[in-house]
């Protein structure tokens, strides 16, 4: 293990050589370096396909994280639970939801809450650190493509909130969530839902779809008429579909060196437009790269 991760240490250092020599080393020169095993095909059997009519959102799920809710969220979704529900709440900097608020769409096996699963057991996670100091929690860092964040007091791991992520609606009791009711969060990062509702998974392509929707009226920013809301026309596991239905994209993985120089290629901004490198970054500040799959 040690040999590994001093060969990635080493092959993460020649990457980041330019940066020595005051070189410009940009996202774009980090990507165009980067080879075929740096990335990584999104697990069919967890990865949800949400259609419109405008087009498609592509969601990972994280049962890293949330394997119950990930394997209900499965489960509605071969249920068809999804099919024919709408977007009813769009908040300005804040989210996009869609869920069954009258209750007219029956279950099957398929629950409608779960115990929550705000946090893990932080043992067992191949954990990749961001230097960095956070303000939400200890350290931050990246578990296979997801940002996460773990304290050493606790023992614990979570998922945290940056743009994209989906998390699952909940009332006031923690416990009253499931899967039924799903949000992606469209604005500035909102941290302080960390550890307070349960993060389900993110969304790794189509969110143009979804920050560009009309800002709800009412207050939260839910939609008032029926005729505001945004149709889902259908919601499918990628592993239930043919191949040739499939979107081929793949995405990179997040335990490579590349990834390590596209961090600092982003925490020391060394282009002509930049004058003063930050030296440092969010979690959230760090984009997640998506690229059609190469045949």
């Amino acid at each position: 293990m040690q040999t590994n991760k001093l060969l990635a240490l080493v092959a993460a250092c020649a990457l980041l050589a330019p940066l020595a020599h005051g070189a410009a080393l940009t996202m774009s020169d980090v990507l165009a370096a980067s080879k075929p095993s740096d990335w990584r095909t999104l697990d069919p059997a967890n990865t949800l396909y949400v259609d419109f009519a405008a087009g498609r959102v592509i969601i990972e799920l994280a049962p890293q994280f949330a394997p119950n809710h990930a394997a209900n969220i499965r489960l509605l979704t071969r249920e068809r639970y999804f099919d024919g529900l709408s977007i009813n709440r769009v908040q300005d900097n804040f989210v996009v939801q869609w869920g069954d608020p009258q209750n007219t769409h029956k279950l099957q096996k398929a629950q409608r809450t779960l115990k929550a699963e705000f946090t893990r057991p932080a043992t067992g996670l191949p954990f990749v650190v961001l230097p960095d100091p956070d303000t939400y929690a200890p350290q931050t860092g990246w578990v296979e493509g997801f940002p996460a964040a773990r304290e050493s007091a606790s023992g614990s791991a979570w998922a945290v909130h940056c743009y994209g992520v989906v998390g699952a609606g909940r009332d006031a009791d923690a416990d009253s969530g499931g899967g039924t009711e799903l949000y992606i969060v469209t604005g500035h990062a909102p941290r302080q839902l960390d550890r307070n509702i349960t993060v389900v998974g993110r969304v790794v392509q189509g969110m143009e779809l979804l920050s560009a929707l009309p800002r709800g009226p009412a207050p939260m920013g839910m939609y008032e008429k029926a005729e505001q809301y945004v149709p889902i026309k259908q919601v499918r596991v990628a592993a239930d579909l043919p191949a040739a239905q499939r979107t081929p994209i793949e995405v990179l993985r997040t335990d490579t060196p590349t990834f390590t120089a596209l961090i600092e290629s982003r925490r020391n901004r060394r282009d002509e437009w930049y004058k003063v490198p930050a030296g440092r970054i969010d979690v959230c500040n760090v984009p997640l790269p998506v690229r059609v799959k190469k045949e």
